[in-house]
């Protein structure tokens, strides 16, 4: 057989198997077996030494155009596979629209957080401003601008994480009160605010107690604020937070940052007064502390005591949740357990 029916017979073989491939990878391998360094046209082409001057130039224009013909059919039938391969793509990821949806599990707000919103929501309609600031405070604000200068014995009531000598995980959220002090212009109006948030204390967790909890501490300063003010304003908040039959009593305390100090009691919700489990037998639940601003505190934040006078109280959000849902261990709010975290769900307005 001549060089030149070996070339043709190659071509028809060759054409015949780049019809019938149905893959990619198997055409890539036909084009590199034929018109590879090691396929069998260099083969027949090593064969043309053999043939006269005359023949030389006739059979390598054929091998030539051979190599042409069979290189068009591998990049034509490599067009016709990847149209196929990516329509197969494009049918295997079509959404089949007539499908029922899946309802996505739509979560809550932790309870907690429910009943910080609504603390806030009251104060808000009572013209406060929501005020939030650093948990990393240092020592001047946290403890010195709240009139508990260094070995104050009051500061062993909080004790701290201290990162440096200066610096701590701040112990309430008076210090967001102490930065509003001394910042607000009277002349646009009184300060009225809240400032809700984590506070830490170097404390062992155990049922009523943990390392780190929710605090909401309010504050108002302005000319002529008297007790009366604040009493007033402790009694809205009970109510709407545990039913408009209560009613609250103020007890002598002491606080290092108001004077004089308050502890607040609310009248038992579940028995009336009359004596149960959740109010030990007293018909009264402690609840927060109050008191009217210091007026050292105020002089610490620029703020004439003469002129002004202000009240302050603070809650732990925690504690409220604990008593207005009967929750006897305050761990259950941290251990993210989906058991009890449901009982509270809530269905969210868009």
């Amino acid at each position: 057989m001549s060089l030149k029916e070996q070339l043709e017979q190659l071509q028809t073989e060759t054409l015949a198997n780049i019809e019938a491939v149905q893959t990619l990878t198997e055409l890539n391998d036909i084009r590199v077996s034929i018109l590879g360094k090691k396929g069998p046209l260099t083969e027949v082409l090593r064969g043309m030494k053999d043939l006269s001057a005359e023949e030389r130039p006739v059979v390598g224009g054929f091998a030539n155009e051979i190599k042409a013909t069979v290189a068009e059919a591998i990049e034509a039938k490599k067009e016709v596979l990847e149209s196929a391969a990516l329509n197969a793509a494009l049918a295997a990821e079509t959404i089949d629209v007539t499908l029922s949806g899946r309802q996505a599990k739509q979560g809550t707000r932790h309870i907690l957080t429910q009943t910080i919103e609504e603390i806030e929501d009251i104060f808000i309609g009572l013209g406060y401003q929501v005020v939030e600031g650093y948990e990393v405070e240092v020592d001047e604000y946290n403890f010195e601008r709240m009139n508990l200068p260094k070995n104050h014995p009051a500061r062993d009531m909080q004790d701290s994480f201290y990162i440096t000598e200066e610096l701590l995980l701040r112990t309430h959220t008076s210090p967001v009160q102490a930065r509003t002090m001394e910042v607000h212009d009277f002349s646009k109006g009184p300060l009225r605010m809240i400032s809700p948030g984590k506070v830490f204390r170097r404390d062992s967790d155990d049922a009523t107690h943990s390392h780190q909890f929710h605090q909401i501490e309010g504050l108002v300063i302005d000319e002529n604020v008297t007790m009366g003010d604040l009493k007033g304003t402790l009694e809205v908040m009970m109510k709407k937070m545990f039913g408009e039959e209560r009613e609250i009593r103020l007890r002598p305390s002491y606080f290092p940052f108001t004077e004089p100090s308050v502890e607040v009691d609310v009248s038992c919700f579940k028995c009336g007064g009359e004596g149960c489990n959740v109010c030990k037998k007293t018909g009264w639940i402690e609840i927060l502390g109050a008191g009217m601003v210091h007026p050292r505190v105020l002089e610490m934040s620029g703020i004439d005591s003469k002129k002004y006078s202000g009240f302050a109280f603070g809650l732990g959000p925690d504690r409220v949740a604990m008593l207005r849902h009967g929750v006897t261990d305050i761990r259950a709010f941290y251990q993210n357990d989906l058991r009890f975290i449901e009982q509270f769900k809530v269905k969210e307005s868009n």
